[in-house]
């Protein structure tokens, strides 16, 4: 058997043994911490030895190290490819699509016209493709950012929508009754009623959003975008067969998409600390 594939199997079997160990010890911080970090290091290294014992070609599955290579190799060119992709346009179109959402579903929660009128209507859009939607948009507003940032108004838009007017009807009927005795008026049953008790209905839009903010922007540089961005990279030096900088681009929206959620998951914590599903 080809020694890098036993290197494989000698390092799964001693890792996994590892990981059951710290698995099994009292849980601390650091042992939370290891045993991914030791999941992740693991599934690299038999992924490199794997793909080397097998002789698979680059074309089809880059090892680890070409593409830590290429990553290095190409960090301003990656740097500008985020910048183009995530922050001007996830970025911009979160933020709008988020907030537009939440401006919506206050006015849905006043009005029951629009809270059977309007939710329907956002079902339906939200289960448009995609794909089909994204060619329209750049058509519309151009091959620049602003049409990445429309495409992702309207994949963030109805998530966060939905969660939020859930939110705001999660008062039980007790609460309603004692604001209704103090002769509360609506902006103070919206302030101490309604958004505290829909703050972690809004915070779970508001992570659903951020994956969704950057998936769109990506899918929208497929259909026209500058010679920048990472949809432009991607189907690029796909069309060129260098799949280790295809892979480096994804490593670049993998870590973008997970900080970005783990700054709003922290912000959750911040906020809603009082919540019972924040509690220790």
């Amino acid at each position: 058997m080809n020694i890098y594939l036993i290197g494989a199997l000698v390092f799964w079997l001693a890792a996994w043994a590892l990981n059951v160990w710290l698995s099994n010890l009292k849980p601390t911080r650091l042992t939370k911490l290891l045993v991914p970090i030791i999941f992740g290091i693991t599934l690299l290294v038999i992924w490199e030895w794997v793909v080397r014992g097998l002789e698979v070609k680059a074309v089809l599955l880059p090892p680890p190290t070409m593409i830590g290579t290429a990553f290095v190799s190409n960090i301003p060119t990656l740097w500008a490819d985020f910048v183009q992709t995530f922050i001007k346009g996830a970025l911009s179109g979160y933020f709008i699509g988020c907030g537009a959402a939440f401006v919506t579903a206050v006015a849905i929660d006043r009005s029951p016209f629009l809270q059977k009128g309007l939710l329907p209507v956002g079902n339906f859009v939200a289960a448009l493709p995609i794909i089909g939607m994204a060619p329209i948009l750049v058509m519309w507003f151009g091959f620049g950012w602003q049409s990445k940032a429309a495409v992702v108004v309207i994949m963030v838009f109805f998530p966060m929508l939905v969660n939020t007017v859930q939110g705001m009807q999660a008062q039980t009927s007790m609460q309603r009754d004692l604001m209704r005795t103090y002769a509360a008026s609506y902006p103070q049953k919206l302030l101490k009623l309604r958004l505290p008790a829909a703050a972690p209905f809004i915070f779970n839009g508001l992570k659903i959003s951020t994956t969704l903010a950057l998936i769109g922007a990506i899918v929208a540089e497929f259909f026209g975008s500058p010679t920048v961005g990472m949809g432009f990279r991607i189907s690029t030096e796909v069309g060129r067969l260098s799949l280790d900088m295809v892979w480096a681009e994804i490593v670049v929206a993998a870590i973008a998409g997970s900080a970005f959620y783990g700054v709003v998951a922290l912000l959750e914590k911040a906020t809603t600390f009082w919540h019972p599903s924040q509690r220790g």
